[in-house]
């Protein structure tokens, strides 16, 4: 039977990401996905020479977008420890609260671009009208819809105050009611069982072998999240991962449905057992040493590699995006499957390639 090899990328109708496939395909049965990456270069990582450490939290808030205050969070998390910083307990729960807010709203996102890669658009519009409210919390609170710039090394920029945290408890009330409206659509139509059951299937033992990341991981049955390690405030919030066993797309879309409404839950019990106290300590000096330092973005295992020489330059800045790890495992979903069903694939791992090459 003769081979074909179909492009699939760096610019695709379903998929807004420049990720590029070249898929060898037998009667519309995939056999092989090989990648090529590298279609973005921005140099944020080099950024580190010419920006104190201090400056570098806004240069890191933009690998991502969609999941800035994480990386900033992780960033600073990691300067903290090397200078010896006790980030106040107060501005721990800020942290979690924001980071939670950015873990709703990016799966939001997700799930309305996957309702849209099998053609509900309609679905995909009400998952992003719910999003809205995420948005007008995140500027409200902190000036700004997406990257909110709250944290600084040794705690956050910005408080809440009580009045503020009783409209976020209101909001995320109807946020929490109008996903749930959806539950029906996402987790239990016919025909969006029919394009993800069995579909893209990454076994526990592949999914475990290859380093999955995130929901992509925790969709194979693996119950894996950073969160578990108790950084900010997580050792005083009741936390358990969400997981589900089939390991197809269909259980990668259920873990962040699901993630959803528990984040909403986790912004609660943080809000609720928040202390009085101050939002940042003061400190002087500069970091020196090196550390790795982990967090749990939307997508999954955020790694920083920092490298201090006792300036206010980092000597080094490596950043490990949990799409990284994702991709090795979106490579062994993808031979035996349709070429229609590609693109729900690919998404179903929430490619960003953006912050895969820096």
């Amino acid at each position: 039977m003769a081979r074909t090899i179909i492009p699939f990328g760096p610019q695709h109708p379903v998929l807004p990401e420049p990720i590029h496939l070249k898929l060898v395909v037998e009667d519309e049965i995939v056999k092989e996905a090989l990648p090529q990456l590298g279609y973005v270069h921005r140099g944020l990582e080099k950024l580190t020479e010419i920006r104190d450490f201090n400056q570098m939290i806004q240069i890191v808030e933009r690998v991502c977008g969609i999941c800035s205050k994480i990386h900033a969070m992780c960033f600073c998390q990691g300067v903290e420890e090397m200078m010896g910083i006790e980030v106040p307990e107060r501005a721990k729960f800020l942290r979690v609260i924001w980071s939670e807010l950015h873990r709703i709203h990016s799966h939001l996102l997700w799930l309305g671009l996957y309702a849209d890669a099998f053609g509900f658009e309609s679905v995909f519009m009400q998952f992003w009208r719910i999003r809205e409210k995420i948005m007008d919390i995140n500027e409200a609170t902190a000036g700004n819809r997406v990257i909110v710039s709250v944290n600084v090394v040794g705690g956050t920029r910005a408080d809440l105050s009580p009045e503020q945290c009783n409209w976020i408890l209101q909001e995320l009330d109807w946020v929490e009611k109008e996903t749930k409206r959806l539950q029906a659509v996402m987790l239990d139509d016919y025909t969006v069982k029919k394009r993800t059951v069995g579909v893209g299937v990454l076994t526990r033992e592949q999914a475990y072998a290859l380093g999955a990341a995130g929901p992509t991981l925790r969709g194979s049955g693996v119950a894996q999240d950073m969160r578990q390690f108790k950084y900010a405030a997580f050792d005083k919030i009741d936390f358990a991962p969400v997981t589900a066993p089939d390991g197809d797309c269909y259980s990668r879309g259920k873990v962040r449905f699901l993630e959803t409404l528990q984040s909403v839950d986790l912004v609660r019990q943080a809000i609720s057992r928040m202390p009085q106290g101050e939002i940042a300590t003061k400190f002087k000096g500069n970091p020196e040493g090196e550390l790795v330092t982990r967090v749990e973005q939307p997508r999954g295992e955020l790694l920083y590699y920092l490298k201090g020489n006792g300036t206010k330059f980092l000597e080094r800045v490596r950043i490990r995006t949990p799409t990284f790890a994702n991709i090795p495992p979106l490579l062994a979903m993808l031979p035996g499957c349709e070429l229609a069903d590609v693109p729900v694939i690919a998404l179903s791992i929430d490619p960003c390639i953006s912050c895969t090459e820096r």
